[in-house]
């Protein structure tokens, strides 16, 4: 066999081996939508559970109680009531000791059925999303995160996989399931109608092991940010339902339905902090050894090139949010905001700085 038809049937496998991935994500972001539809009957059938309202009014009652509970003593001709000092269960100053909601299913059987199969769907869609990343690191024959598009594809994959993970430790974490597979069928949208590139090589630049070291870290903490961010979210709106039970104010029943279910601030407040702080030495990590390899590739460890920046602008602002998660003043919706702009930053330094900001990392448009 010439090598003209060795290169033309190599050109033939890659070009099959890319077509096979592309089949294999869309097929993912199909299970992923049954995956979605089903977390959405999850949530609609644990809204007619009386579960969660029950609940709701047993915080309020109990709130009202533990604040200052009362405590009665016999004294000589009679008995006295004496109010002990306030008593705080959860480590936070301040914070209230609510009790975690019932989940997405209310506590309804129907309801923790459909969470079942949605996990399971998300299971199948991971598995098949997996393997389209596969199919397309084997076209290419590199690592696939040499351009937005390989890069969405496979940090949505380590996303679902960082939540399958926390699922299979026993987290109670299933409430995340329909904001991940709304995020994932997203971004997995716009990378195959936006950002899709055909399979092509990288720049000499990029032929380094630093690249799976390097740019794998960097997907890991993304990830990791992103479920951490989901959970500052929904820790605002938790903490302004609980704030608002706590002044006597009666919520809308959309809101009461859907925030009595989700853990309790605190909970959803601790959660987001443990991912964050646990993920963030990575993150130092991650721009270390991007340092390492500027100096090896470009002969600088540092260029302030716009991607540099923007992540070490990052790690600042997640300083300061864990700086400030420890600090008494500091914590609660404070803090909270610090983290959800500290991921804004890294939102940013993928997407506006690749798509609006040219420099040294801009290889493959896209």
């Amino acid at each position: 066999m010439t090598l003209a038809a060795v290169t033309e049937l190599a050109a033939g496998t890659n070009e099959h081996l890319a077509s096979m991935s592309n089949t294999l994500i869309y097929s993912a972001m199909t299970v992923y939508t049954l995956a979605f539809l089903a977390y959405i009957a999850e949530w609609i059938f644990g809204s007619r559970s009386k579960v969660g309202r029950t609940a709701n009014a047993l915080t309020a009652d109990t709130a009202r109680q533990t604040s200052r509970p009362a405590v009665t003593v016999k004294k000589a001709g009679g008995t006295a009531v004496l109010e002990r000092p306030q008593v705080v269960v959860r480590a936070a100053a301040g914070s209230r000791d609510v009790p975690d909601g019932p989940g997405a299913h209310g506590g309804t059987v129907q309801g923790d059925l459909y969470g079942r199969i949605a996990v399971s769907l998300t299971v199948l869609a991971f598995v098949v999303h997996l393997a389209g990343v596969v199919a397309r690191a084997a076209s290419v024959r590199r690592a696939p995160w040499g351009n937005m598009y390989e890069f969405s594809i496979t940090f949505t994959a380590v996303a679902v996989g960082v939540y399958l993970v926390l699922m299979a430790l026993r987290k109670n974490v299933r409430w995340l399931g329909l904001f991940l597979t709304t995020t994932v069928l997203l971004l997995l949208g716009l990378a195959v109608t936006v950002l899709y590139t055909a399979s092509d090589q990288l720049v000499p630049a990029l032929h380094s092991y630093w690249l799976y070291i390097h740019v794998s870290t960097a997907i890991f903490c993304g990830a990791v940010f992103y479920v951490g961010a989901v959970a500052t979210i929904l820790y605002l709106f938790k903490d302004s339902y609980e704030s608002k039970l706590e002044a006597g104010l009666k919520p809308g029943s959309f809101a009461t339905s859907v925030l009595e279910r989700l853990p309790a601030s605190a909970t959803l407040d601790k959660f987001a902090y443990r991912v964050n702080a646990a993920v963030f030495p990575l993150w130092t990590f991650t721009i270390i050894a991007g340092a390492i390899w500027a100096g090896d590739a470009w002969g600088r460890y540092w260029n302030w090139d716009p991607k540099e920046t923007w992540s070490f602008i990052t790690w600042v602002a997640y300083a300061c949010y864990l700086h400030a998660r420890a600090t008494a003043g500091w914590k609660g919706r404070k803090a909270a905001y610090l983290a959800m702009i500290a991921f804004a930053c890294w939102l940013f330094n993928f997407y506006g700085v690749n798509i609006f900001v040219t420099g040294k990392h801009s290889y493959a448009g896209v």
